[in-house]
């Protein structure tokens, strides 16, 4: 009888965090990372973006939904940069070659950095992209978006922080 009220408590908490999760609501701080520059291979750390509000998004060249995103967070960069807010693109290609390309077709205005294993594992373990993280000015991470997030839901929602 034990082991089955353990298991129910275990699945019931699993199930909270998962909603938690779900709803894109979160309350915890963003990772501090040194990540490589897609485009010019400079190292580059995090606290270089501090007290800034940022829209961290993990993409693929090869990921149509993110392909697709890209001209929404291009014009995101452009309405709020004056505000003190980022993009901040973490590619999780093999390696920039093919990163460096996208950039200049596409014209990203905002800092392309490429992926390692820390970075994916201290996000919560990257498992699908696009995924997108919403981090205040004191880097808390305050939503998540799984998959393709429309412009008007992001667009909204920094505004809603930004000010």
């Amino acid at each position: 009888m034990k082991i089955r009220k353990n298991k129910l408590i275990t699945i019931i908490l699993l199930t909270s965090c998962l909603l938690l999760y779900a709803s894109g609501t979160l309350a915890v701080m963003m990772p501090e990372f040194t990540l490589e520059n897609a485009q010019n291979g400079k190292v580059v750390d995090s606290s270089k973006f501090k007290d800034k509000v940022k829209l961290i998004t993990f993409f693929a060249t090869w990921c149509r939904p993110c392909i697709r995103e890209i001209p929404s967070l291009i014009d995101l960069q452009k309405k709020f940069k004056k505000k003190g807010f980022s993009v901040i693109a973490i590619s999780v290609d093999d390696g920039p070659k093919l990163v460096k390309k996208i950039i200049i077709k596409t014209g990203i205005n905002y800092p392309v950095f490429m992926a390692n294993n820390q970075i994916t594992r201290d996000f919560g373990g990257v498992a699908g992209i696009p995924v997108s993280f919403l981090v205040n000015r004191k880097g808390k991470v305050i939503k998540n978006y799984p998959g393709y997030a429309p412009s008007s839901i992001l667009e909204s929602d920094i505004a809603e922080i930004i000010e």
